[in-house]
């Protein structure tokens, strides 16, 4: 599988919580956030494969685990490595760091869905030769 992906994110105040860390949902946001960035780097554009192809990714499956709390203006690095290539599926770990810090951690399934019906549908070979 590919190299590890990484894309920055500053925290705004939007982002926080009362107790001024990042509202644990918002780490969801920044993970698909990066793995859109992630699939722009191969050429690839998820609009354009749902209005020419009928493809759609959609996560089947979300696992996080929030080890340290980042804050208002920390910059953070949210990265996408592959783990897994299937026919209809990807498996990535994305993470939020601070520098060297893990501040959270996700294992993540993306399926491809025909946009028609919703139903698993084989990743294209051209999609699969870019990942």
């Amino acid at each position: 599988m590919s190299k590890r992906f990484s894309w920055p994110v500053r925290i705004y105040y939007e982002d926080t919580d009362t107790g001024g860390v990042v509202y644990y949902a918002n780490y969801l946001k920044f993970f698909e956030r990066a793995r859109t960035e992630w699939l722009r780097s191969f050429g690839l554009n998820q609009d354009k494969l749902a209005q020419e192809a009928g493809l759609i990714f959609v996560v089947r499956r979300a696992s996080l685990s929030f080890v340290r709390p980042a804050r208002l203006d920390d910059l953070l690095e949210i990265t996408v490595e592959p783990l897994k290539l299937a026919r209809v599926y990807v498996d990535l770990t994305q993470e939020a760091r601070r520098g060297a810090l893990v501040l959270a951690r996700a294992e993540i399934r993306v399926a491809c869905l025909n946009l028609r019906d919703f139903k698993p549908v084989a990743i294209p070979q051209s999609v699969r030769d870019k990942l």
